[in-house]
Parts: structure tokens; sequence; C-alpha cells
């Protein structure tokens, strides 16, 4: 069996109820099930909740919400990996064998089922744990400043003067989903490895959003991409 996996807590502190918070006309976690849903891979597209309201919007866009989300992994400090492990076992309780998981955020607006699929294809390679969304920074992060001392010094000195078109290109988590497979998740592989694939994502459907400033800013890009046509994940 192959699964989506949506996280969503309902204790965020940043953007109060961030994963249902309004987005442009539908709460910002229908996005990522419609992403899901239309990639057409899933055997079931879950979401993974503490939160009873949140349980019953997933529910109206498409996903399941097969149990509530023990409190123990769904504080401020547990990591989506073990929310993955949870469900890979809670199916292995009910009788049912995962295959494949893919942990989708719930933040992810500008997330495209061309590159979930992308995904898939890499971890099917063979011999792969995971394959995840990365996309480059926009600066060459060889030139990064830091302010020390009511001053400012470069981080890396020897870097500083040379030119942008001269240096490696660096990328950076995007943070929409995470392909591995039953085993990386549930023996908890390192992702960030020579196990994992990439599937790059051009940065202009790329977000973070974790503060309201990234929200509006997410809002900005979305409205463009939607009057553009390079939003695939609008309707």
């Amino acid at each position: 069996m192959i699964i989506a996996v949506i996280p969503a807590r309902g204790g965020s502190k940043r953007i109060p109820r961030k994963n249902i918070k309004n987005f442009l006309g539908k709460p910002i976690i229908a996005y990522s099930i419609k992403a899901a849903l239309n990639s057409g891979l899933f055997d079931k597209v879950i979401v993974s909740t503490d939160d009873k309201e949140i349980a019953e919007v997933a529910k109206k866009y498409g996903a399941e919400v097969p149990y509530i989300r023990p409190s123990n992994i769904s504080d401020d400090h547990t990591g989506t990996n073990a929310v993955v492990r949870h469900a890979i076992q809670w199916f292995f309780e009910q009788g049912e064998t995962v295959e494949y998981a893919c942990c989708i955020y719930a933040t992810a607006p500008f997330l495209q089922p061309k590159y979930i699929q992308e995904g898939f294809n890499n971890i099917q390679k063979g011999g792969l744990d995971f394959s995840f969304s990365v996309t480059t920074f926009a600066f060459p992060v060889q030139r990064s400043l830091r302010i020390k001392d009511n001053g400012i010094e470069p981080i890396w000195s020897e870097f500083i003067l040379e030119r942008s078109q001269d240096l490696e290109e660096a990328y950076h988590d995007a943070g929409q989903f995470y392909w591995g497979t039953s085993e990386a998740f549930t023996d908890e592989h390192e992702i960030f490895s020579s196990g994992s694939l990439p599937v790059v994502i051009p940065r202009y459907l790329t977000q973070d959003i974790d503060t309201l400033e990234d929200w509006k800013y997410a809002e900005l890009m979305f409205r463009i991409l939607t009057e553009s046509g390079k939003g695939g994940n609008i309707d």
C-alpha cells in the first residue's frame, strides 16, 4: 500500500490555527490534499491530527482521518518522521502493509502533483531511502554575512570576493514533501544522505510559511501564479 500522510496538529503557535487558516478562499490544508489526490499515486491520503476541527476540514476536502493522533506525538517537539512512523504502524496493526509513504506538509499551497510523481519515480529506482523537495538559494550562501559586535563580517571570508557564477550552487529543503520506504521511516534512516534523491522545485513554487509576513507573501505569489497560469495546484 502507498499512503500520503499530512501532519496537521492543532496547536500551531506563530500562526494560530495555521493548518486550516483561510488561504485565498480555502483552508490552506486543502491545497495539499488536492495535490496528493491529483497525483493519482495513493491508496490512502490521510491527515494525522490531534484536532477534531482539522479532522472535519480534512474530510470535507477528500482526505481520510482514520484516527486522532495521540497527544504524545502532538507537541511542539515532535518531528514529522515520528508522525509518519505512527501512521505506518497504525496501518500495520489494522492488517495492512505500507510499502511507501509520502509526508506532505499541510502548508504547501504551491505543491504540484507532477513533483510528487517525480519523487515517487525516484524512490522506485531501488536502493534509495528517500526522495524529497529541494530548491536553490536565491543568493550564494558562501557570501553570507553576519552581524557581530554592531558590525558586519563575512561568514566565509575566503569567498566574499568571488563572483556568484564561480561558486557552487547550493540547495535547501523546500519543505513540501518527503517520500520514503516504510523501512526508511520506521528504522529512522538519515534523510540528508546519499540514500536520498532530490526533486528540484523552482523557487517561485516554494515558500516557507512560518509567520504572518510569510503568509502575506505566499498569498501575493499565489495570485501572480494564478494570473500567469503557472500554478498547477490552483483552481
